[in-house]
C-alpha cells in the first residue's frame, strides 16, 4: 500500500511546484496605468486582474485618474468599460474631450463602453451573480473596468458586516471577470476619519490616495500609494498636476514633510 501511495504523493508535489510557478508569473504580470510618472513608483503598473481603490475628496482628480487608466488600455487596443453612478454621458464626453480624449470615437471603434448605473442596480447585479454587465464584459472581452464612484454603493448597507460582505462579493466578481479594475471612493484622506471606506480598503489589492489641499496660499495636488500587494512601491508623497494629457506626477521631487503638514488650519 505504501508503494502505491508514493507516486500520488510525488504527483502532488510536482503539481504544487507548477502551481507556484503559475502564481509567480501572475503576480509579476503588470498592466501599465497610463498615469504619467506612476508606473515608475509601482514596478511598472498594476498587477494584472487586480482591484485598485482610489480614495480622494471632490476635485482631486479621481475621475480623470480612472479615465486616463482606460485611455491607456484603449491605446493598446484593449476593450474598456466605465461604470458611473453620477455622470451623464453627453456632458461627460464633452468634459473629457477638453483633455484631448475622444471617448465617442473609442466607443464607435468598439473599445469603450459607457454604463450609467444606479447603486441599486449594482446591488441587484450582485444578487443576480453578474447580470447584464457580466454578459457584456465576457462577450466583449473587457480588459479594464472603472467604477466611479463606489461611495453611493457602500451607503446602501447599514452595518460594517453587510458592507464587507458586499465588497467581497463585488471584488470576487471583478476578479472572476479577469479584468484589471479601478474603483474610486470619495473621502478626504487627511481630515475624514470615517470608517465607511475601510471595508473597501481592506479588500482592495491596492489603495492610492489623492490629496487636494491649500498649501502656501494655493491649492495643490499630491498622490500617495498607501498599499499595493506584491509590489515594492514608493512610500513617499508626490505632487502632481492635471494637464491636457491628464495626471502628470512629479516623481523626481517627493514631498519631504509629513502628510499632516499638508493640512492648513
Amino acid at each position: 500500500m505504501k508503494t502505491k501511495k508514493e507516486p500520488e504523493k510525488m504527483k502532488n508535489i510536482t503539481s504544487s511546484k507548477e502551481n507556484s510557478k503559475i502564481m509567480d508569473a501572475r503576480i509579476f504580470e503588470r498592466v501599465p496605468t497610463g498615469i504619467l510618472g506612476l508606473d515608475n513608483l509601482i514596478q511598472g503598473g498594476f498587477e494584472k486582474n487586480s482591484t485598485n481603490l482610489v480614495v480622494a475628496s471632490g476635485g482631486s482628480g479621481k475621475t480623470i485618474f480612472g479615465i486616463q487608466f482606460l485611455i491607456e488600455g484603449m491605446k493598446r487596443k484593449e476593450t474598456c468599460m466605465y461604470i458611473t453612478f453620477e455622470e451623464k454621458k453627453k456632458e461627460f464626453y464633452s468634459n473629457m474631450l477638453s483633455l484631448g480624449w475622444d471617448l465617442e470615437k473609442y466607443e464607435k471603434d468598439g473599445y469603450f463602453y459607457f454604463i450609467e448605473y444606479t447603486p441599486e442596480k449594482v446591488k441587484t447585479m450582485l444578487e443576480e451573480g453578474g447580470g447584464i454587465i457580466e454578459t457584456l464584459i465576457l462577450t466583449k472581452k473587457i480588459n479594464r473596468v472603472v467604477i466611479d464612484s463606489i461611495t453611493s454603493f457602500s451607503l446602501l448597507f447599514e452595518s460594517d458586516l453587510q458592507k464587507r460582505a458586499s465588497a467581497l462579493e463585488l471584488y470576487n466578481m471583478l476578479r472572476k471577470w479577469n479584468c484589471t479594475s479601478v474603483l474610486t471612493y470619495e473621502r478626504d484622506p487627511i481630515t475624514d476619519e470615517k470608517t465607511t471606506s475601510r471595508v473597501l480598503e481592506f479588500e482592495s489589492d491596492s489603495i492610492i490616495l489623492l490629496y487636494y489641499v491649500r498649501f502656501q496660499k494655493e491649492r495643490q495636488r499630491y498622490i500617495e500609494i498607501l498599499k499595493m500587494r506584491g509590489t515594492n512601491h514608493s512610500k513617499k508623497v508626490f505632487p502632481f498636476d492635471i494637464k491636457k494629457e491628464g495626471i502628470n506626477i512629479n516623481f523626481e521631487e517627493p514631498f519631504t514633510g509629513e502628510v499632516k503638514d499638508l493640512i492648513v488650519s
